[in-house]
């Protein structure tokens, strides 16, 4: 990076620490702390959800998802939007009019304090891990790029959070997030319009979407049903559904984005706004990727995009071996531009016949460099069995140091940071609060006045800014690590979300049939995790779906009301 990258860089930086540290500054009252004193608008709600769930690894992986895979994985949100209509109508009003902190507040007036522990518990396990994850994005970036020990870089970029985050509150995040949300997508914007205007003369915008419908890339919509196929119309309607009801209604850090709106109005307009732009946003994010993928046709790419490893096998006993599969690649890359070329040309013009010979060259081409990727990652893991054999995370990086000129290098990586800021912040910030109401106020100090529970509050936001830090070093081994994150995730929202809709649709569900019937869910999404090859969206529905219907049984078998558990 040259020097004007790094005053972008470190400038935005900075500047959004500051500004979320005066935004946040008087926060003295619990209320005011964790809740902003509920007095935002609809606009700053819902930008701050945007951007709770858009972290770097959005804005870093999910470019190299499309790269890898097309588009398909948009289907993940097709449920999203029906999600915010549901939870507009129900859990809104419901935690409004109740005035809680938290969304397991609510549960202990509906069946006591142990289901109320057990469902804090597991949001506490899931955030706790997903946080580390979005925490070790960035620190990624700058490990690679200044070839940084990537334990140094998570603690460096940990610890800037954990600044604003503990001396200013939800209000400090929800404000920052206004801002960190603008400049990732106008970073994003930037890497689109250098990937097209870098391709060869001739080529057009319409020919490059063109060309990766006719790759592969722009396969959105899949309406095939397959439990084992992770990303279809109907794996991401009804468990995108199951999803986004469990991560918007249940998960704290998105419930404490639109608890801090001033009337129940602008935390329903919060929602929709979300529920309305989410979607093209993340298609957006998605055809970068894409439109990256058309560059690298035209522009040789690495026969491998993560650098590191790379290295590892250039100075091990394996480096002829795969020395050979670069030569082969290469020469492989030269056939495919020329046939992309003349597909470009043949579409160009019109030429039905011409452009249906080329595309089935291009693939053939296509499938063959599929495999010399296969047989280079077989290599990278026979030379280190704890390799990290995926490089989607590295593709769009690649391109953005690759392509982009000085100063715009700075503002796209700035962005990227802005993101896992935001959603860093986020976590962190929910992770606190659930931990103080729903632990040490409930359990530890009932009656501490509001001062103790604000400086709780800060050391828990630090204690959790520690551990995001510490599981940020085991990230790298996940993946894709858009896919991860949702995979983690998946393990806990079917249960959470079971519980949450014994509560609000079953009222003669008791605490005890709750409590044991949330167990019996968990236990089924982590068989299936273990033992089936069922795809994860799914075991949002099974553990939802087991949970609520064991709940309802052991409710009738019970040969008389039991206490709340």
């Amino acid at each position: 990076m040259r020097l004007i990258d790094w005053v972008v860089l470190v400038t935005t930086l900075l500047v959004i620490v500051a500004y979320g540290v005066w935004k946040g500054r008087k926060q003295k009252s619990l209320e005011g702390y964790l809740l902003a004193g509920r007095e935002l608008q609809w606009y700053t709600i819902a930008l701050s959800i945007m951007a709770t769930q858009a972290s770097a690894i959005t804005f870093l992986s999910t470019p190299g998802q499309a790269y890898a895979d097309g588009m398909r994985f948009v289907q993940f949100y097709l449920g999203l939007p029906i999600a915010m209509v549901i939870l507009s109508i129900t859990a809104v009003p419901i935690y409004h009019n109740l005035k809680v902190f938290t969304a397991y507040e609510y549960l202990e007036t509906r069946f006591g304090v142990g289901t109320r522990t057990l469902t804090a518990s597991l949001f506490l396990i899931q955030r706790g891990l997903s946080t580390g994850i979005t925490l070790y994005a960035p620190a990624l970036i700058v490990s690679v790029i200044l070839g940084w020990n990537i334990q140094i870089t998570s603690v460096v970029i940990g610890v800037l959070v954990i600044i604003y985050t503990a001396s200013g509150g939800t209000k400090a995040v929800s404000w920052t997030h206004m801002h960190q949300l603008v400049i990732a997508l106008s970073g994003m914007a930037i890497a689109l319009f250098i990937a097209v205007n870098k391709l060869p003369d001739g080529v057009t915008f319409i020919d490059a979407a063109r060309i990766a419908g006719r790759m592969g890339r722009l396969n959105a919509i899949d309406f095939s049903f397959d439990l084992t196929n992770r990303y279809n119309f109907w794996s991401g309607l009804v468990g995108g559904l199951f999803v986004a009801l469990s991560y918007f209604g249940t998960d704290q850090s998105q419930v404490q984005r639109y608890l801090t709106g001033e009337t129940i109005a602008q935390s329903r307009l919060g929602l929709l706004f979300n529920g309305l732009v989410k979607v093209p946003m993340q298609f957006f994010i998605l055809f970068v990727g894409a439109m990256v993928f058309v560059f690298y046709q035209f522009n040789a790419p690495p026969l491998f995009f993560n650098p590191v490893e790379r290295a590892k096998i250039a100075a091990s006993p394996h480096a002829r071996d795969f020395e050979r599969l670069e030569e082969n690649y290469r020469a492989n890359f030269e056939a495919k531009r020329a046939s992309v070329s003349e597909l470009a040309e043949a579409m160009h013009s019109g030429d039905t016949a011409r452009s249906a010979s080329a595309t089935e060259t291009v693939r053939g081409l296509q499938k063959r460099d599929a495999e010399t990727k296969k047989s280079a990652a077989a290599l990278i893991r026979k030379n280190d069995p704890l390799a990290d054999t995926s490089d989607a995370n590295f593709v769009f990086l690649s391109f953005v140091m690759g392509n982009l000129p000085p100063g715009l290098v700075g503002l796209v990586l700035a962005a990227i940071f802005c993101a896992a800021m935001s959603a860093t912040a986020s976590g962190l910030n929910s992770l606190g609060s659930t931990t103080v109401v729903d632990i040490y106020r409930r359990f530890i100090a009932r009656d501490a006045t509001d001062h103790d529970y604000v400086r709780v509050s800060k050391l828990m936001t630090v204690f959790w800014g520690v551990f995001a830090i510490g599981f940020a070093v085991f990230a790298g081994r996940l993946g894709s690590l858009i896919e991860a994150v949702n995979i983690l995730g998946s393990l806990f929202y079917g249960t959470i979300l079971g519980i949450f809709l014994l509560a609000f649709y079953v009222p003669r569900v008791g605490g005890r049939a709750t409590f044991l019937g949330a167990i019996l869910g968990e236990a089924a999404v982590v068989y299936c995790w273990l033992f089936t090859p069922m795809a994860y969206l799914w075991w949002n529905v099974i553990g939802c779906g087991v949970g609520v219907g064991a709940a309802i049984v052991i409710e009738m078998m019970s040969p008389r009301k039991r206490a709340s558990v």
